[in-house]
């Protein structure tokens, strides 16, 4: 599978030029939007985890986990151009540092674990961006698919430590006695273990959102929109091409920090099957469908990955095949669904829709302005 992480945003600067400057209006106001914007996303997920049945609500709570990563890997490869097969690996360096410091004994608060987690997911990040700062295309591919391939197999050499095949068994955080009477005599809910770790999951995803939507319209994102567009005139410019790219990549991986964190205590169990290729692999695919470029474009993307394989299976079953059968035709639909959105829709989904509107939108001004000569 190749992936044009460059051309497929690149084609959209004439019309979303026309249009608007990426980062325009005041900084504040654009604070406060996304802000309000990422408030209101909560409350809805809040209110979704109370109609849904458990089934649901877990999903929910595993697209919690999936969402910071696709999120990362969308401004790595989307805005930077850099294509990580590595993903995987950097989401277990979270997930065994989480699991490492939370086991069945009384850990630290697990915010401190997170940021502990996603601090020496960072540095890991760090150590690889810097390697991966002098390769491209295929070449970068190559290396951090050996990173995906290798990291997870240090949990059978440090068995001791990280548990080896069996792995690491995690304590998910609960809900102090304080809090679950607040929201039952306030609200009426039950916070249940599960819903709890759906809603911690989802503000922390949430958070991330927020922060990588800053990001983007930041200078910082137009820097990486730059060198991923055209190195040559990036370098001309004054830019250290070297240092936007590790500066890139330690972005993506603390993203990939909060994810493996994230899927550690919600899936209660650290191990290396978790992490393997098909992980980081499975992170590209929904970042091509989704839309190279764009966090709504990774929430379909992490959608995709969560919802489309049990809805398959379940189909399966229901026209009389066998469980083995059903979960076979799972990675088949999935890849139906990529070679026609990369067919259809180059510039995926969402990216797809943009450019569509801000070319219509484009088209309209120019004849307006042509008719007021």
């Amino acid at each position: 599978m190749t992936v044009e992480a460059g051309s497929t945003e690149a084609k959209t600067t004439s019309a979303e030029g026309a249009v608007r400057q990426p980062g325009s209006g005041l900084l504040g106001s654009t604070f406060l939007r996304h802000a309000l914007l990422m408030l209101l996303a909560y409350v809805g997920i809040l209110l979704l985890l109370q109609v849904v049945d458990p089934f649901r609500g877990s999903q929910l709570g595993e697209m919690a986990y999936f969402v910071p990563a696709v999120a990362g890997l969308t401004v790595l490869t989307g805005l930077n151009g850099q294509i990580s097969l590595g993903h995987g690996a950097l989401m277990a360096v979270g997930a065994y540092t989480t699991a490492v410091m939370l086991d069945e004994r009384e850990g630290p608060p697990f915010l401190l674990v997170v940021l502990l987690s996603v601090l020496t997911t960072v540095v890991v990040g760090a150590v690889v961006g810097a390697a991966a700062a002098r390769l491209h295309g295929p070449y970068l591919a190559g290396a951090t698919l050996a990173l995906a391939v290798g990291l997870p197999g240090l949990a059978l050499t440090f068995e001791g430590t990280l548990g080896g095949e069996q792995g690491l068994p995690v304590r998910p955080p609960r809900a102090s006695d304080g809090l679950e009477s607040f929201v039952e005599d306030t609200i009426g809910w039950e916070l249940r273990s599960q819903t709890y770790l759906a809603y911690l999951g989802w503000a922390l995803a949430l958070l991330v959102l927020f922060l990588l939507s800053n990001l983007i319209v930041s200078r910082y994102g137009r820097t990486w929109r730059a060198v991923r567009d055209d190195e040559v005139a990036a370098e001309l410019a004054g830019i250290d091409l070297g240092r936007m790219r590790i500066l890139a990549f330690v972005v993506s991986a603390a993203c990939a920090g909060v994810a493996g964190s994230l899927i550690a205590v919600v899936t209660r169990l650290t191990a290396p099957t978790t992490f393997t290729i098909v992980l980081s692999i499975s992170l590209l695919v929904a970042i091509v469908i989704g839309g190279l470029g764009s966090l709504v474009g990774a929430l379909l993307g992490s959608a995709l990955l969560v919802f489309l394989r049990p809805a398959v299976t379940d189909a399966g079953n229901a026209a009389g095949l066998t469980d083995a059968q059903s979960a076979n035709i799972a990675p088949l639909v999935y890849g139906i669904v990529l070679i026609v959105v990369m067919l259809l829709a180059p510039r995926g989904v969402v990216g797809s829709i943009r450019f569509a509107f801000l070319n219509r939108k484009a088209k309209q001004q120019l004849s307006a302005a042509s008719a007021s000569r």
